[in-house]
C-alpha cells in the first residue's frame, strides 16, 4: 500500500535503489527489521556561483494537485522561515482572473487558471519572474454560485502535456511547450454526464495512459486522444480528486463521490467497495488520505471524519469523529497525525491536529479562518482565509508558529504551493503572488 504519512514514500529526484509502482517509487524495506535500506548511495557535491547566491539543493517541482505523491507533502528542505519584519520578498504578482484552482510548477514554469468574461484561461508563466510564456482561453461560464466562481481544478503537468478540467465538464490536453490544444473532450455536452450542484472541480489524475476524473462515480479518458476508456455512471459526482493507492500489486483509486467513498480498480473502473458518506448539500470536497490499508475521509457541515480499513472487496469503519470537519480543503498526514482546517468557510474554522489512530483532537488554533495547508520539512505551510501566510511546526504537542506575513487580501480558499524555494498563492479574484523563501548560502552555512 502507499504510505501517505511522509515516512516511506519518496519522489524520484535522483537514481536510488528501489522499484517503480505506477507513479511511485518505494524504497526496499527489510521485512524482518522494518528498516529502510538503500544498497548504494552516491554523493555528488556541486558548487555553484551565482549572483544571488541561493542554494537549490532539496528543491522540488509541484506538477499537479497535492504534489507528486498526491498527499499535500513536499520533500523540499532548503527553504527558510527566517523572514524580515516586513515579511518575505514578493518576487512578482499577476492578475489571472477569478477562480480557486491551485498552481502546478514544473520545469521552471507555473501553470495557473482563471476566468475572465466567461472564458477560462490557462497561463504558462516563468516561475522566477512571472513573465507570460503563453496563455490559452476556452469558453466556460463563471458559474458563480454562493462564491465568486471560476475554475476549481488544478492543472496537471505530465510528460510534456498539461491537462485541465473545467467547471463545464470540458477536459483539455495542451502542449506544455507552446499551449497548443492536443484534444478537447466535453463530458457534459458530448458524453451526457450530469453536473454536480457546484459544477466540476476535481483535478486530473494521470495513471499510466489514463486521465482520471471525479464525474459520475469515476471516469477515465485515454491521455493520448481524450477518448472514453471507462465510466461508472453519469450522475452527479463529488468535488474531491481521485487518490491513487496500491492493493497488493494492483493500482487502485479512492474516489470521494456525492454520497459515498468508492474504491476502484484504476485500469478498468471496477468497483471494489463502497462506503456511504452523506454530507449536507452533497459536498464531499476533501481528498481521502491513504496509509497502508487504512483510509481517512472528512467533510464539512459538522459531518466530521472517519478512519476506514480496506480489504480487496470491502471496507470497515474503525472510528468516526467530529474533531475534523473539512469543508473545502484537504488535510495532510504527518507521522500519524492529521493536520487541517476544522469547520465551515467564512471565518468559522480552526486549524486542528487529530490522532490518526483514535480520532482524538490533540489541539486547535483559531485566527486563520478556514484556510488551507500543505507540508514541507516537518512544517505546516498555511494560507489563512484572508491572505495571511503562516508557517508552523507539524507537531501533536501544540501549535507553534515559526513565521507569518500578510501576502494577499480578500478570500483565500486555495492551497499555497512551495516549489524550488518559492511559495505561490492566490485569492478568489485572481491575484497570484510569488513569495521568495529561498535559503541563502550564508544562512545554510550558519546553521551547520
Amino acid at each position: 500500500m502507499i504510505d501517505n504519512s511522509g515516512e516511506l514514500l519518496y519522489k524520484v529526484r535522483r537514481k536510488t535503489h528501489g522499484f517503480f509502482c505506477g507513479k511511485y517509487v518505494f524504497l526496499e524495506k527489510n521485512m524482518k527489521t522494518g528498516h529502510l535500506f538503500i544498497n548504494c548511495i552516491v554523493m555528488i557535491m556541486v558548487f555553484v556561483v551565482s549572483a544571488n547566491c541561493y542554494s537549490t539543493a532539496g528543491a522540488a517541482d509541484w506538477p499537479n494537485w497535492r504534489g507528486l505523491n498526491h498527499n499535500g507533502i513536499s520533500e523540499e528542505g532548503d527553504w527558510t522561515t527566517s523572514w524580515p519584519t516586513e515579511g518575505p520578498k514578493i518576487l512578482w504578482k499577476k492578475s489571472i482572473g477569478t477562480g480557486f484552482a491551485s498552481m502546478a510548477v514544473s520545469d521552471g514554469r507555473v501553470y495557473a487558471t482563471g476566468n475572465i468574461n466567461d472564458n477560462d484561461i490557462l497561463y504558462c508563466l516563468e516561475a522566477d519572474t512571472g513573465k507570460e510564456i503563453w496563455k490559452k482561453s476556452y469558453p466556460c461560464s463563471l458559474y458563480k454560485k454562493n462564491h465568486e466562481g471560476g475554475p476549481a481544478a488544478t492543472p496537471t503537468v505530465h510528460e510534456g502535456a498539461v491537462y485541465v478540467f473545467s467547471k463545464d465538464g470540458d477536459v483539455l490536453r495542451f502542449n506544455a511547450t507552446d499551449g497548443q490544444i492536443v484534444w478537447h473532450t466535453k463530458l457534459v455536452k458530448d458524453k451526457d454526464f450530469e453536473y454536480p450542484t457546484w459544477y466540476f472541480s476535481s483535478s486530473p489524475l494521470i495513471v499510466d495512459d489514463l486521465v482520471i476524473l471525479n464525474a459520475g462515480k469515476g471516469v477515465a479518458l485515454n491521455k493520448s486522444d481524450g477518448s472514453l476508456v471507462w465510466e461508472n455512471g453519469k450522475g452527479p459526482g463529488g468535488y474531491a480528486s481521485a487518490v491513487p493507492f496500491m492493493m497488493g500489486d494492483q493500482k487502485c483509486l479512492a474516489l470521494f463521490g456525492k454520497s459515498e467513498l468508492v474504491g476502484l480498480v484504476a485500469s478498468t473502473g471496477k468497483v471494489m467497495w463502497e462506503f456511504t458518506w452523506k454530507t449536507s448539500y452533497d459536498i464531499n470536497a476533501a481528498d481521502p488520505i491513504v496509509l497502508d490499508d487504512q483510509i481517512f475521509i472528512s467533510s464539512g457541515y459538522n459531518k466530521g471524519c472517519a478512519l476506514l480499513k480496506m480489504e480487496s472487496s470491502s471496507v470497515t469503519e474503525l472510528w468516526q469523529s467530529k474533531n475534523m470537519s473539512n469543508h473545502v480543503n484537504s488535510c495532510v498526514l504527518w507521522q500519524r497525525y492529521v493536520y487541517g482546517f476544522n469547520g465551515q468557510a467564512g471565518g468559522r474554522g480552526e486549524l486542528a491536529c487529530v490522532d490518526w489512530k483514535t480520532g482524538g483532537q490533540k489541539w486547535s488554533q483559531k485566527g486563520m479562518g478556514t484556510g488551507s495547508v500543505m507540508l514541507a520539512d516537518s512544517k505546516l505551510i498555511i494560507l489563512g482565509e484572508r491572505g495571511k501566510l503562516v508557517i508552523a511546526k507539524a507537531s501533536p504537542e501544540g501549535f507553534e508558529q515559526l513565521a507569518e506575513a500578510r501576502i494577499l487580501r480578500g478570500k483565500c480558499w486555495t492551497v499555497p504551493v512551495l516549489a524550488n524555494g518559492r511559495i505561490y498563492a492566490r485569492n478568489a479574484v485572481g491575484d497570484l503572488v510569488c513569495v521568495d523563501v529561498r535559503q541563502s548560502d550564508s544562512t545554510t552555512v550558519s546553521k551547520k
